[in-house]
């Protein structure tokens, strides 16, 4: 299965790693991290992504966001599913409108086009009216709106395991198998 994860420029960059690091082991894995979720990631962590992902990574195909011709940019390439989380606000908007000024942005409207899994991990608090529009015509062309909140239900007890429940529910909308978190079990 091919797979497009797309890391853009919010808050909580280490959500998409997280997500990136056991996707990278399941499924042929495309990626691309914008000039956002960098400098968003090296403000919050006071580290250099591009260097943790060259030596972290070695499974997964990075692609510059800057580049409209490769893989991606072309439904014929065949990526049956693509994510992005986090997900901006700016590449919410940007999607809804139909903008495909970057390779993320193209690549979304590829799968729009083709009526290909689009999940978005949507990451802002508290949402606009604007926000909560765009994401709801979305939501109508059947992408799937999948913010990263938690649960209760998971007995979460620290920030890894909180971490654990958000990307288990991305893993679940990929239908790709995982242990990260409790499943709901009736009380």
């Amino acid at each position: 299965m091919k797979i497009l994860l797309g890391i853009s420029g919010s808050s909580s960059v280490d959500l998409g790693l997280k997500l990136l690091e056991i996707l990278e082991k399941k499924c042929e894995l495309y990626c691309i991290i914008t000039k956002g979720a960098k400098i968003s990631f090296e403000a919050e962590n006071k580290q250099n992504l591009e260097k943790i992902c060259q030596e972290k990574f070695q499974n997964t195909h990075f692609l510059n966001d800057e580049n409209l011709s490769t893989s991606v940019a072309s439904g014929s390439f065949g990526i049956e599913q693509t994510l992005i989380a986090p997900c901006s606000i700016s590449s919410l908007a940007k999607i809804h409108a139909g903008f495909a000024d970057t390779l993320l942005m193209r690549a979304a409207a590829v799968a729009l086009k083709e009526r290909k899994k689009l999940i978005l991990g949507v990451r802002e608090m508290p949402f606009s009216t604007l926000n909560l529009e765009q994401m709801t015509k979305l939501s109508q062309m059947g992408v799937i709106i999948a913010p990263p909140i938690i649960a209760s239900y998971s007995n979460a007890k620290n920030l890894e395991q909180m971490q654990n429940f958000i990307v288990g529910k991305w893993l679940d909308l990929l239908e790709i198998k995982h242990d990260l978190y409790q499943k709901w079990q009736k009380f």
